[in-house]
């Protein structure tokens, strides 16, 4: 893997990479996913930005360790990047989990996240959000099913490859509701520039939820996607880039 980081931080080891050169983008993945998904993305932003990447925990090639899984813990090991690559300020880009995390960075660095794009990430779980029994009935059997490949990949080059073990850590992460889980209303803590996209037909992040976000964020701007769903990147990616180049544009 091109461009391979490590630190060391506590009991488990953080993988990640950087690549190209300017102002610093921060590129966060989803939940079982790893930094290779936001790829196309990366080599896109990088012509003109300092793009740094990394694995969640028991993600890529970061290990799991044996502390609980969570945003806020999430948060944290991207904190102790940027602090060990000496970056102050930085936007964020961040699809599903990664945009959970990114509305916690930005709602506790406001002097340090410059701007924050969301790829269909919710903000909060509420017990009749429309999500919850698909999270909840996750296992590794059906996501090895829909995602074979990906699995097989992580069962490659994962240095502790142990799938069914990061699946119930990373639903764990989904159904937490406490205060180290999604951003809920310190969103409106908020005050860089916002863009929130979601593909129409997204089965996790509603519309609902979506209006509900930018009714807290009156000033971000929001796009609903046609022909997308949940990986609005993957599925649309020339009109994710297109948006992402004018919105950073507008706001250098």
């Amino acid at each position: 893997m091109k461009n391979s980081l490590f630190l060391e931080q506590g009991t488990h080891r953080i993988h990640y990479q950087v690549i190209g050169q300017g102002k610093t983008l921060l590129l966060l993945h989803g939940g079982l996913g790893c930094l290779n998904e936001m790829q196309p993305l990366a080599d896109h932003l990088a012509e003109r930005y300092r793009v740094i990447s990394l694995d969640f925990s028991g993600h890529g090639l970061s290990t799991l360790g044996p502390q609980p899984s969570s945003y806020a813990a999430y948060q944290h090991d991207v904190e102790c990047v940027l602090k060990h690559l000496g970056v102050e300020h930085y936007s964020v880009i961040g699809f599903s989990d990664g945009g959970i995390v990114g509305y916690r960075l930005a709602s506790a660095a406001v002097q340090q996240v410059d701007s924050l794009i969301t790829l269909g990430a919710q903000w909060r779980l509420q017990d009749t959000d429309p999500a919850r029994p698909l999270l909840e009935g996750l296992t590794a059997a059906t996501w090895q099913a829909r995602f074979p490949q990906a699995v097989a990949d992580y069962q490659s080059t994962h240095p502790q490859p142990d799938f069914p073990a990061l699946v119930d850590a990373v639903k764990r992460v989904w159904l937490d509701t406490s205060a180290q889980g999604y951003p809920d209303e310190s969103v409106t803590k908020i005050t860089c520039p916002v863009l929130i996209l979601r593909g129409e037909s997204d089965f996790l992040f509603t519309l609902d939820e979506a209006v509900q976000l930018k009714k807290r964020l009156p000033s971000a701007h929001f796009a609903n996607l046609p022909f997308a769903s949940h990986a609005v990147h993957q599925e649309c990616p020339t009109w994710v880039c297109q948006l992402i180049d004018a919105f950073l544009e507008q706001y250098e």
